[in-house]
Order: structure tokens, then C-alpha cells, then sequence
């Protein structure tokens, strides 16, 4: 996403808040001062917008152990991109009926994410159940796969002289042999199509950790409503190699490290 977009997101987050606790109806909360917190389970689904253009949905599975303390486990798909990706398209007058489709310069792989991890939310005070609006932390750790998946090109290539039409496109990914074809811009009809390559799949193993400031729109409602902003890191045993190291693409340097700010809609059910 933009960084304009993300910034609004993030003002967002911050004055949210402070809107919910002039709004919230107090016979909503679930918290009995006799018997204390009613609910004890807790079941969300996450979406998760990440500053560089990555994702991730994911579900948690949670104990809620006291008023201040939530324990979760944690499982989502996402995919990390590098920051130089960049999506263009160009039309493309050919006799053939195949569609161009837009395309990334210089990207060799998709490296989509498995994630699992244990995790807490920690609330600040019990303030919530009489305004509405909990405020604490989440944290939390695990592991991690990397699946890379190549990156398929519909390139140009000449066929014999004297042949009608002169040229054919043809589906490749990035190799050693094809690295001048699949460098050169002119050559790219478009990107073959997300199915293109999902068989090809290798996997790399690594960790993963968030930190991030949670808001909850009446803590012990039965219904969450919660919104989090933080930072989150995934670490692998090997560079990935998402984009073609080389002059041609600027600033293709791989990592092996992802550090990402993130912004989180939480939405779920207590029982």
C-alpha cells in the first residue's frame, strides 16, 4: 500500500478510540461485578495489511484466562514482497488472442508464508467495562515456512525467418540461460498468471514475532470488534530470493529478513 494510505490507517487506529468511548452502551459489556468475566474462549479471524504491499489472514484460537490476560495460538497465509516490486502493464497489438497482463520487472519468485505461533494480549486496566474501549498489547512467537513460487513471464521469442507470424510467446520462468530474454522489457508480453507455477513449490523454514498495541471495542462483549497496529519480523535460514539480482533492476538486493509495520481488523465471537 501506499504510504499515504498506510499513515490514514494509522490515524485511524489512533482516533478510533477515543470516538467508541463517547458512543459505547454499557449494558453491551459483559463483565459481572459479582461473578467477574462471564466468556472464557475466544475465536477471531485476522486481516492484516503489512506497509509493503504483503497480507495475511489468519485465524486465533484464545483462552481468556483473566481480565488482563488473553492466551492465544495463532495460524495464517500471507505473502511478503520486496519493496522494489513494482506492476506495470503494456498493450500490445499482436495477432495472437493471448491477453497481456500486467507484470512485475525483475520479480523471479512469490514467497507466500505459513505462520504459527503462541501469543498473549495483555489489557492495561479495567477501565473497559465501564467505557467501552480496552487498551493493551499483544505479543507473540513461532514458526514460520517460506513457500516460493517462480515468477512465469509470457516472453517474446523469434521464430524461423520467412515464418507467419515472425514471433510466439512463450511461458518461462527466470534461469541462467534465459536471464538476457527475461531482462528485456521488450520482450515481456505480461505475466503469466498467478496458477502458473503453484507445482513448482519449494520451502524454506523459518520464525516469526509481533509486537503491537491492541484496542478492543468492549473487551468482553460477546462479539470482538478489536483493532491492533505493530511491528512484526519473519526470519528465514537462507536469503529468498524474490527478485533477479542484477544492474538491470534497481535496488534487487534479497534478505532473509522482513520487518514490516502492520495494522490488524480483528473481528470474532466469545462463548
Amino acid at each position: 500500500m501506499s504510504n499515504k494510505l498506510f499513515l490514514y490507517c494509522l490515524f485511524l487506529l489512533i482516533t478510533s478510540p477515543l470516538l467508541a468511548q463517547q458512543t459505547f452502551d454499557g449494558d453491551q459489556n459483559i463483565y459481572d461485578e459479582s461473578t467477574g468475566i462471564i466468556y472464557d474462549r475466544e475465536f477471531t479471524v485476522d486481516l492484516k495489511i503489512l506497509q509493503e504491499n504483503g497480507f495475511a489472514v489468519g485465524v486465533n484460537i484464545a483462552k481468556i484466562k483473566t481480565y488482563y490476560l488473553t492466551r492465544y495460538w495463532n495460524f495464517e497465509l500471507g505473502e511478503l514482497k520486496h519493496h522494489s516490486e513494482f506492476r506495470q502493464s503494456f498493450d500490445f497489438a499482436t495477432s495472437t488472442s493471448r491477453v497481456s497482463r500486467a507484470f512485475i520487472f525483475g520479480k523471479q519468485n512469490n514467497l507466500f508464508v505459513l505462520r504459527g505461533g503462541f501469543g498473549e494480549k495483555r489489557y492495561f486496566s479495567e477501565k473497559a467495562k465501564r467505557r467501552g474501549v480496552a487498551v493493551g498489547i499483544s505479543y507473540e512467537g513461532g514458526l514460520t515456512l517460506g513457500l516460493l513460487k517462480p515468477y512465469y513471464l509470457d516472453l517474446l521469442r523469434a521464430t524461423d525467418p520467412g515464418s507467419v507470424p515472425d514471433f510466439n510467446i512463450r511461458s518461462e520462468k527466470y534461469s541462467e540461460d534465459n536471464a538476457s530474454t527475461f531482462l528485456e522489457i521488450s520482450r515481456i508480453h505480461g505475466s503469466s498468471g498467478f496458477a502458473r507455477g503453484l507445482g513448482e513449490l519449494s520451502v524454506v523454514p523459518g520464525l516469526h514475532g509481533k509486537f503491537a498495541v491492541h484496542f478492543d471495542w468492549g473487551a468482553f462483549d460477546e462479539f470482538v470488534k478489536a483493532i491492533e497496529g505493530g511491528v512484526m519480523f519473519d526470519v528465514f535460514t537462507r536469503t529468498m530470493p524474490i527478485m533477479v539480482e542484477s544492474p538491470q533492476v534497481e535496488n534487487s538486493e534479497n534478505r532473509s529478513l522482513f520487518i514490516n509495520l502492520y495494522i490488524n481488523l480483528q473481528l470474532g465471537k466469545r462463548w
